[in-house]
């Protein structure tokens, strides 16, 4: 079995490592009849597709930035950034094989036998490969007395959450409906607009993260793009916080434990899925050989070509403005 460690130590670029892994991924799978390494295969084309012809997120970027100018003029009080990133390979490769695992557990858990080939490629559906994230922060120098920040910032949050999707939709966008039905929303998000956004700020997850998901369909690009909104705070601890910390390791427990309830050579496809994920879990990157990228530790990390980290597409931030007076 190949996996992508095996190619991240020969001095290739990310593009070099994506056509190798994808082709012999294709050439395994036509010998063995193996239908989703032919999926994984295919995952992979569409990150080569959004390397070598990206000429679309030009017009994508600025169709974006619309609703950048739009928040200067509604919110000039507020501080604000606009970031755009191409999922990193890693994190691809990791996302790819983390729905398999959780869907083949699930699935096993629910029904007592391993779902169909057709059934695990059903659910391989990514539709997060481009991603956008709005942060905002209100300067506590525009705090009335008596008004708490965190709640001032999640009023704006939804408030700009709630003009989104008519927004974007007017330049070219549909907002697709969320699979996450069932999880809630915050009661100043519009009823209109609460079957596009996945909540987890007023339902934040297991280990504390919270952000507001929509995905759209841009049918000029045709592709589909993640929008992601949050308050500077709630970043920082998805970032940087315990919420990185924590989930990294509450997932790494959860896995193993999985994988016992679940011996080896009971589903190739989820021993596969495993030992993938397992092996880039193990990555040291001080020892990774991938031109434009560098790496001293597992922190210390210096990646000029989205290996590890995204490949940024779309840096905007707007500073507040009247620092020094007040808002009426």
């Amino acid at each position: 079995m190949i996996t992508l460690n095996d190619y991240l130590y020969s001095g290739n670029t990310v593009l070099k490592i994506l056509h190798q892994y994808s082709n012999d991924l294709r050439n395994g799978a036509k010998e063995t009849r193996n239908s989703i390494d032919l999926a994984h295969s295919n995952f992979l084309i569409q990150i080569i597709e959004l390397l070598e012809h990206n000429d679309f997120l030009t017009s994508q970027s600025q169709r974006i930035k619309e609703f950048y100018k739009f928040m200067t003029r509604e919110y000039p009080f507020l501080a604000f950034t606009f970031k755009g990133r191409i999922k990193s390979l890693i994190r691809a490769e990791e996302k790819f094989n983390g729905y398999i695992l959780e869907y083949i557990y699930g699935y096993y858990k629910k029904n007592g036998k391993f779902p169909t080939e057709a059934e695990i490629k059903s659910k391989l559906n990514f539709r997060d490969l481009i991603a956008y994230r709005i942060v905002i922060s209100m300067p506590v120098c525009h705090i009335k007395k008596g008004e708490n920040r965190r709640e001032v910032e999640e009023k704006y949050l939804y408030e700009i959450a709630n003009v989104l999707p008519e927004f974007l939709e007017e330049r070219g966008f549909t907002a697709e409906i969320t699979k996450y039905t069932e999880d809630g929303h915050s009661e100043l998000l519009n009823e209109q607009v609460q079957p596009y956004y996945h909540d987890s700020v007023a339902f934040p997850r297991s280990s504390g993260y919270q952000s507001l998901h929509i995905i759209f369909y841009d049918n000029l690009a045709r592709c589909f793009t993640e929008v992601q909104l949050r308050t500077k705070d709630m970043d920082d601890f998805a970032e940087i916080g315990e919420a990185n910390h924590f989930g990294y390791e509450k997932t790494q427990e959860v896995r193993r434990s999985k994988h016992d309830e679940i011996p080896s050579g009971e589903c190739v496809y989820f021993d596969e899925a495993y030992e993938r994920l397992t092996k880039l879990q193990e990555i040291e990157l001080a020892n990774v050989d991938v031109n434009m990228f560098k790496a001293i530790n597992n922190q210390l990390i210096n990646d000029g070509c989205g290996l590890f980290r995204g490949r940024q597409i779309l840096p905007f931030e707007h500073l507040s403005r009247f620092q020094n007076d007040l808002i009426d």
